[in-house]
C-alpha cells in the first residue's frame, strides 16, 4: 500500500510517499481503508522534531492523526463494527497515522461517521472537534447561562468551540484576528473582539485559549475570570494561568481520543446543530506541499488529505 512517511526529522522534504506492507489488526483493533485524513499544525512540529519530549514518535513515522474511512478487517475481540462500516476517529499524537491507504486503530477510538456530510470532508473533524469538546465540557464543565471567553474563536478549533458552547446555552465572547472575525460570527458568537485582551463588561466564568498569544496576554487572561472560574489552555509550550487567591484554576489541555465524545459530536452534525468548517481537499501525494505551506503562514480552514484509492 501507499503511505507517507518520514525517516528523519526535518523540513517538509523529509515526507515521502512509499510502498509499505499492509498492516494487520491485532486484538481489539480495526483496519480501515482510508478515505481521507487531515493536516493538523501539531504534525508539522512533530515532523520537524520540535516535540520529541512531549510527543515522542518512532521513526519511520506516518503522520495523520484524523481518520475517515471504511472498516476493512477486524481484529480478535472487536464488537460493534462490521466490514464496510463508515467510521471516523482520532489516533493519539504518537501513533502511526492515517496518511496511507490503510491504517490500524483501536476500536475504542472509532465511531460511526456522520451520514449527512461527505466522508472525506469529515476527516477534518475528530482532533479539532474533540479538542473543543474536551476544553468546554471535560475540563471547564460549561453549563447554560455561563459567560465563556474563547480566544482564537475564528480558528478551526475555536469555531467548533463557539458552536458547542452556544448549543450548551452559554453566552460566548470571541476574540479573533481581523481575517477570521467573520468565521466567529458565522459560528454564533454573541460578542466579537479583536485579537488581544478584550475590554469586557464583566467577568467570565470560563476562558479558553486556542491561539498562540504572548505569554503576558495569556497570564492576564486569568484576571478576566470570576472567582472560582477556570482558564483552559491548548498552547502546551505556555502554562495555563491561575489565581489561587481567587480560586481561578488553570488547566493545560492535552487532547486524547474518545469515541463516546466523538459520537456525541457526530449526532450534533447529523442533527444540523453543528456545521463543519471550510475544507480543502488535496491528494495524498501533496501532503508535503501542505506542510510547506505552513512555512509561509497559518493555513485557513482544514486541509483534508484524500488517498488515491478513494
Amino acid at each position: 500500500m501507499k503511505a507517507v512517511r518520514f525517516h528523519e526529522y526535518g523540513g517538509p522534504e523529509v515526507l515521502r510517499v512509499e510502498d509499505v506492507a499492509q498492516p494487520v489488526p491485532g486484538s481489539g483493533e480495526v483496519r480501515i481503508r482510508v478515505a481521507a485524513t487531515s493536516f493538523n499544525p501539531v504534525e508539522g512540529n512533530i515532523r520537524f522534531g520540535r516535540m520529541q519530549g512531549p510527543i515522542p514518535v518512532a521513526l519511520p513515522h506516518t503522520p495523520g492523526i484524523d481518520i475517515a474511512g471504511t472498516v476493512d478487517a477486524l481484529g480478535d475481540g472487536v464488537t460493534g463494527f462490521a466490514v464496510g462500516d463508515r467510521v471516523i476517529g482520532a489516533l493519539t499524537l504518537t501513533d502511526d497515522g492515517a496518511a496511507a491507504e490503510y491504517v490500524i486503530a483501536p476500536a475504542a477510538y472509532l465511531t460511526a461517521a456522520p451520514v449527512s456530510v461527505p466522508l472525506e470532508d469529515v476527516a477534518g473533524l475528530p482532533l479539532v472537534g474533540l479538542t473543543a469538546w474536551q476544553a468546554l465540557f471535560e475540563h471547564a464543565a460549561v453549563t447554560a447561562g455561563q459567560r465563556v471567553l474563547i480566544n482564537g474563536a475564528g480558528g478551526v478549533v475555536g469555531s467548533y468551540a463557539v458552536q458547542l458552547a452556544k448549543n450548551a446555552g452559554a453566552y460566548v465572547i470571541a476574540t479573533t484576528g481581523a481575517h477570521s472575525a467573520e468565521q466567529a460570527k458565522i459560528a454564533g458568537a454573541d460578542e466579537i473582539h479583536s485579537a488581544g485582551l478584550p475590554d469586557l463588561a464583566g467577568p467570565v466564568d470560563v476562558a479558553l485559549n486556542f491561539a498562540a498569544v504572548d505569554p503576558e496576554q495569556l497570564a492576564a487572561t486569568a484576571g478576566l475570570v470570576r472567582d472560582g472560574g477556570v482558564v483552559v489552555n491548548t498552547t502546551i509550550w505556555m502554562p495555563a494561568p491561575a489565581d489561587e487567591a481567587r480560586g481561578v484554576r488553570g488547566i493545560n489541555l492535552f487532547f486524547h481520543p474518545d469515541a463516546d465524545q466523538l459520537a456525541r459530536i457526530v449526532a450534533l452534525i447529523d442533527a444540523g446543530v453543528l456545521r463543519l468548517g471550510p475544507t480543502r481537499r488535496v491528494p495524498l501525494a501533496d501532503l508535503a506541499r501542505v506542510h510547506a505551506e505552513t512555512l509561509e503562514g497559518p493555513i485557513t480552514g482544514k486541509v483534508v488529505v484524500v488517498t488515491s484509492g478513494n
